[in-house]
């Protein structure tokens, strides 16, 4: 067998989350495919297959069979973004507005005024019902198609309902129900393009072009044409178009496509930017690292598009029902024609069944929520982990780089065994030089600060929890905890920094212990206010985990008023997890997301901060800020609680609509012209009401 490879498939005139099950179930048909995601909101089938199986043009033909098109070119399309969330709502109002009114002169002018009596009297029938046919082809072509597939629609009830008035002689009944019908699609068109929106403004902040500097001439180039190593130029308002390091040049910086953070920071030489953020103030030159899709803004993208993947529960369960649904409708129908022997009453109940309706409840609400989310720095991938966060009533944290700042400084230097403190830092720093853990980093600064000359280790190797090993002239270091230097802890010293809550570093040169460091991070200044607010948000449980002794970690739990446990490894952290989740509770965890990534992984939503610029994280999170702001956390169960409230409102209504609907049509008080004007209207309801997703404050 080939290999396996994945691909990504534009798919147009999808509406609704029917439309996507109907191309998901043609594309998965074909031999050599493994997997399909059909995503609304994106528009596009990630496809994984054989390549030498299934080829490009057996896939455009499903899905041309199955009633969309697969566009011949490709590319990515870029929409302007500039369109407020006024204008958002002003457009649902005047569609209202206008779908209303269509409906009113309908049956003012056309039903009550009997002017579709004066039309069936003067136009022949089989002139009218061959305008119904030809009105209605495009529609009955693609009810015929799905029905070879075994697929139920709700146009193909509809067409039912247009066959009946058409047995009894209604022809202008008929027309007008394959009138609304095309509403019906505008309105479901509508909706779901409403809802792509702030995907869609997201995407269309990515750079196209690059200044790049080439054989000593500045040139301007596609982005898809920029290579890694490049020199990009950036000029005073540019869009920075890659991720790189600035190797030449200083710029005020506008990151809020990344972090959401409005505030603009400074960077010069030396400093990490990120591409389709802006220079606002200054000229910079760049050393390309990432360019597209691989830039941290490429994996945004990627991931808010992939969101939708990840299904809630409660969208699964919408899903199912509308397979059942239409079946059910269909039965109710035929109850009815037995019952009434009344063809117009079985007619208006199969066209006021609105199955699109109860599709769209879920996804609406979800899309709007994910992307409005991550235009401001929250990146939450899927419905799924909203639904997590809704009802999560246990939250972990980590502490270095999670609840602290992470950049620890040395506070004490204690030499033991004859060892000088110069040689002893010397030896630490110099032994730390290739970490990357902010204790480290604390050891190389206290270094830096007093001129000391480092020399490169060799044979380092990281003990994940522990600390670390290396071989710094010719002599084995060993720097960690008291888990990785038994018997350490004995000294007075140790002691004393101990009860202070200082956080240890024990350093043996030859296996014998020759000093201690100690080391004290400082606390976020916001971390005390949004652990608050956590409370107030329902989280019932707040414990702290961490790697540091009982003396620290109790120091800091006292402080923020949360449980806590200490002298923990990795794994450690995730039987945790696995505790609470045996105990039936809905645990988050919240990270770094570097050493604690499969913690995180663990846990039902795992919040990563500072994510941007981390592919680790980005990948490990089920959740990631992309700025270190606590205060986004409790926002996140915000926005979850208020998305899931609002869910609940779509099924709520849609529900009750169809009930009701259906009910009046069986017992004759909903004519099947009002019926056919009725089915469009919920879906503006289910927009009007997820909108207000896009405005989360």
């Amino acid at each position: 067998m080939a290999e396996l490879k994945t691909i990504e498939v534009p798919v147009k005139g999808m509406d609704c989350a029917e439309c996507t099950q109907h191309v998901q179930h043609a594309i998965a048909g074909l031999a050599g495919v493994e997997s399909v995601n059909v995503l609304l909101a994106s528009e596009k089938a990630v496809i994984r297959l054989d390549p030498a199986r299934v080829e490009m043009p057996a896939i455009r033909k499903a899905v041309s069979d199955a009633g969309y098109s697969v566009p011949e070119n490709q590319g990515a399309e870029t929409e302007s973004a500039q369109r407020t969330t006024s204008d958002f709502t002003n457009r649902i109002l005047a569609l209202f507005a206008v779908v209303f009114g269509f409906v009113l002169f309908v049956v003012v002018v056309g039903e009550w005024l009997g002017l579709f009596e004066i039309a069936t009297q003067y136009i022949p029938f089989w002139l009218g019902a061959g305008l119904v046919v030809v009105a209605g082809f495009p529609i009955f072509r693609n009810v015929i198609r799905n029905a070879l597939h075994r697929q139920i629609t709700s146009h193909m009830l509809m067409s039912l309902g247009v066959l009946a008035a058409l047995a009894v002689g209604q022809w202008a009944t008929a027309m007008v129900v394959v009138c609304f019908m095309y509403v019906g699609e505008y309105v479901e068109a509508f909706t779901t393009e409403r809802a792509r929106r702030a995907v869609k403004n997201l995407t269309a902040l990515a750079p196209q072009t690059a200044r790049v500097e080439r054989n000593d001439q500045e040139m301007e180039l596609p982005i898809a044409e920029v290579r890694v190593g490049d020199t990009v130029i950036v000029r005073p308002g540019d869009k920075i178009p890659v991720d790189g390091q600035v190797i030449e040049g200083q710029a005020t910086v506008n990151q809020s496509a990344i972090t959401g953070e409005s505030m603009p920071v400074e960077v010069g030489a030396g400093a990490n930017v990120f591409a389709a953020t802006i220079a606002q103030l200054g000229s910079l030159r760049i050393r390309t690292t990432h360019i597209g899709a691989d830039t941290t803004f490429g994996h945004v993208i990627k991931l808010v598009e992939e969101a939708e993947a990840n299904r809630a529960d409660v969208q699964r369960f919408a899903d199912k029902f509308t397979t059942y649904y239409l079946p059910i409708v269909a039965g109710i129908a035929a109850i009815t024609f037995l019952i009434s022997r009344d063809p117009l009453a079985t007619a208006a109940v199969l066209v006021v069944a609105c199955s699109c309706s109860i599709a769209l409840a879920t996804p609406i609400a979800m899309l709007a929520s994910v992307g409005a989310a991550a235009q401001r720095g929250l990146l939450i991938k899927g419905g799924k982990y909203l639904e997590a966060l809704a009802r999560a009533d246990v939250v972990l944290l980590d502490k270095t780089g999670t609840l602290t700042l992470g950049k620890p400084q040395i506070t004490d230097v204690v030499s033991l065994n004859g060892i000088g403190e110069t040689e002893l830092l010397t030896l630490a720093a110099s032994a730390e030089r290739d970490s990357e853990h902010p204790l480290a980093q604390a050891i190389r600064t206290a270094a830096r600060e007093r001129n000391l000359v480092l020399v490169t280790p060799r044979e380092f190797q990281s003990v994940p929890g522990m600390g670390i090993r290396a071989q710094v002239n010719n002599k084995a270091i060993v720097i960690g905890n008291r888990r990785l230097i038994p018997g350490a802890t004995d000294s007075e010293h140790a002691h004393r920094l101990d009860a202070q809550g200082k956080t240890l570093l024990f350093v043996a040169v030859q296996d014998e212990l020759v000093g201690v460091l100690a080391a004290s991070d400082t606390l976020r200044p916001e971390v005390p206010e949004a652990i608050k607010q956590l409370r107030a948000l329902g989280v019932k449980k707040i414990e702290l985990l961490t790697g540091d002794n009982e003396r620290t970690a109790s120091a800091l739990a006292r402080q923020l008023g949360v449980g806590f446990r200490a002298n923990l490894l990795p794994q450690d952290k995730i039987a945790i997890v696995r505790e609470y989740q045996k105990q039936k509770h809905t645990v988050v965890m919240v990270g770094d997301g570097v050493n604690d990534a499969p913690a995180l992984a663990q846990a039902n939503v795992g919040i990563a901060m500072g994510a941007a610029g981390s592919d680790i994280a980005l990948e490990a999170a089920h959740v990631a800020l992309m700025r270190d702001d606590w205060l986004l956390i409790p926002d996140v169960f915000r926005i979850a609680q208020r998305t899931m409230r609002v869910v609940k409102m779509n099924l709520a209504f849609t529900g009750v609509y169809n009930v009701v609907g259906i009910t009046l049509a069986a017992f004759g008080i909903l004519p099947p012209i009002l019926a056919a004007a009725a089915q469009s209207l919920p879906d503006l309801g289910i927009l009007a009401n997820s909108s207000r997703l896009l405005r989360q404050k």
